[in-house]
């Protein structure tokens, strides 16, 4: 079974547990929910580039 991302941080951003997404969403393992919050982390990070020859 899919679960969005989305919905993962959604359900923290609004008070939910790891316990209580799992309760709702058992197929789903903490690791599940931790990676979630390490790919959002990766995406929010800031990256600087840097122009080449300009």
């Amino acid at each position: 079974m899919r679960v969005p991302i989305s919905l993962v941080l959604n359900l923290i951003a609004n008070g939910k547990t790891t316990e209580d997404i799992i309760k709702d969403y058992p197929y789903l393992e903490p690791e599940d929910i931790q990676q979630s919050l390490k790919y959002a982390a990766w995406l929010a990070s800031e990256r600087a580039y840097w122009a080449v020859g300009a």
